[in-house]
């Protein structure tokens, strides 16, 4: 109880300390003019008011990441607290902090332009390629689960495929609609329900008393079927702690905040409230289940049951209805700004602008056609490969941030140790799961170190090399200046 209660404690004080030396860091101008005021364009660059843009950031990281993985995540026990606080404050938030401000001082440039500009061209493609893989099976993966929730609740005419339907139809409008006709309006709403249900969660926990069967910490393996906790952990719990798919959301915020400043609110200040959501879910699991009975939940319904299980029992009928309801809000809402964020990194790349409704459809279409289709595979095997390329995105996220912090002749391990660590990480996944290379785990280890130094190396020789050609006036590390006068071709 008190590993947990801790937990919340050191997430707050997270934000309240160690945000102010990565917002210092990153060298903040309140006084510079933010991509959403000179190039306002009713669409996608949008000023919107500082709260408004901290939730649209919450509720667009928050999928069923910070619920079905710390869920599936309290199989091993208390130790995946640590993750959770630990990865939340100085990975995830981070991530979404460095990422966010980047894209903004590039006018709102998505991971592929950034990765481009700071890692070379060849990046670019590579970036392109599983930032579009990410979002598509993001989107796909946050229309099967909400849909599966929505249909427990309802008649039997209003089965999993009608409110596939319904969903798809409402990310379609989401998708090509400008950001404050739909997006900014509902959500509001949305992140009502979702406070309410957490806090609902976390006062029932202490409330029936089931706060005192969570264990203290404990580095104690308590997977039931034994799985490692390195790597397995790190990818089983990712939007809660860090998420390369957080690096596809923070540009849309990032082409919408009216002043710098408000950065560390929105970007780090959201992350470490997905982060306090995942530590609530957490407790819950392992608060009312062994690892046995949650393993075997899980197992029956995928982790759809056990939120079920968890909120009917300690909400009771008509609360824990609204608590399915509360979750529901969590994929939709990243569902919606998956495919938005795959029509922006598409559009970018074949530099079609967005302004007109008929580009917004040449690209829209074809993207839901290829979602439709990756429907018939099963959900088990997309989230496999989502939680891959979920976390490589991760890795590629913070080197650009690391690129860019070393540019500017700033401290650049904030970002250097998380990104090593899970360089190293998705390294070793790839060479030990089945949907890699499926090798014993221990010369695993050594392969995954000695490749993951051997990208350092070609890293450091990179942007040693790129800032060796820099002169003082080099725009790459003068994204301080205004606008107007980086990018004068930019102003209509």
């Amino acid at each position: 109880m008190y590993t947990f209660i801790l937990g919340i404690i050191l997430l707050i004080l997270g934000y309240v300390f160690y945000s102010k030396i990565i917002y210092k860091n990153f060298g903040v101008e309140p006084n510079r003019e933010t991509p959403a005021t000179v190039l306002e364009d009713g669409t996608d660059f949008v000023p919107m008011e500082k709260q408004r843009n901290w939730l649209i950031q919450l509720l667009n990281i928050a999928g069923t990441g910070p619920i079905f993985g710390p869920i599936m995540g309290a199989l091993y026990g208390p130790v995946a607290f640590l993750w959770i606080v630990l990865g939340s404050i100085f990975a995830g938030a981070v991530h979404d902090y460095y990422l966010g401000m980047i894209s903004l001082r590039n006018n709102g440039a998505h991971l592929p332009e950034l990765a481009s500009k700071y890692l070379g061209r060849i990046m670019k493609h590579i970036v392109n390629l599983f930032t579009a893989l990410l979002l598509l099976l993001v989107g796909t993966v946050f229309v099967t689960s909400p849909a599966s929730l929505l249909a427990g609740l309802t008649p039997g005419f209003m089965d999993r495929r009608f409110w596939v339907l319904l969903i798809f139809i409402y990310y379609f409008l989401s998708t090509i609609l400008p950001i404050d006709t739909l997006i900014g309006k509902i959500y509001p709403y949305f992140g009502a329900l979702l406070i309410l249900t957490s806090l609902g969660v976390g006062i029932t926990l202490f409330a029936t008393g089931n706060i005192t069967n969570i264990p203290e910490l404990t580095l104690q393996n308590m997977h039931p079927n034994d799985v490692p906790i390195i790597p397995g952990l790190f990818f089983t719990i990712s939007c809660g702690a860090l998420s390369g798919f957080h690096a596809t959301q923070s540009p849309i915020i990032s082409r919408t905040l009216k002043n710098e400043s408000e950065g560390r609110w929105v970007f780090y200040g959201a992350m470490i409230t997905e982060g306090i959501i995942a530590m609530l879910w957490a407790a819950a699991a392992i608060a009312l289940f062994d690892g046995q009975t949650l393993s075997q939940i899980i197992s029956e319904g995928t982790a759809s049951a056990a939120v079920s299980e968890i909120t009917f029992t300690l909400l009771g009928t008509i609360g824990g209805t609204i608590g399915i309801l509360g979750v529901i809000v969590l994929p939709i809402t990243s569902g919606d700004t998956a495919f938005r964020s795959l029509r922006m990194v598409i559009a970018d790349y074949i530099k079609l602008t967005q302004a007109k409704l008929s580009n917004r459809f040449m690209i829209t279409i074809p993207i839901f056609a290829i979602s439709i289709a990756l429907m018939f595979i099963d959900f088990n095997i997309l989230w496999r490969y989502f939680t891959w390329a979920n976390q490589v995105t991760a890795v590629i996220a913070l080197f650009v941030s690391t690129a860019y912090l070393f540019l500017k002749s700033r401290n650049y391990f904030f970002t250097l140790i998380p990104g090593t660590l899970m360089l190293y990480l998705v390294i070793l996944y790839l060479l030990t799961e089945p949907i890699g290379f499926n090798l014993p785990m221990t010369i695993s280890y050594y392969i995954s170190a000695a490749l993951a130094l051997g990208i350092l190396l070609l890293f450091f020789r990179h942007v040693r090399l790129l800032k060796s050609g820099l002169t003082s006036e080099s725009a790459l590390i003068n994204d301080q200046l205004s606008i107007r006068e980086i990018y004068p071709e930019s102003i209509l």
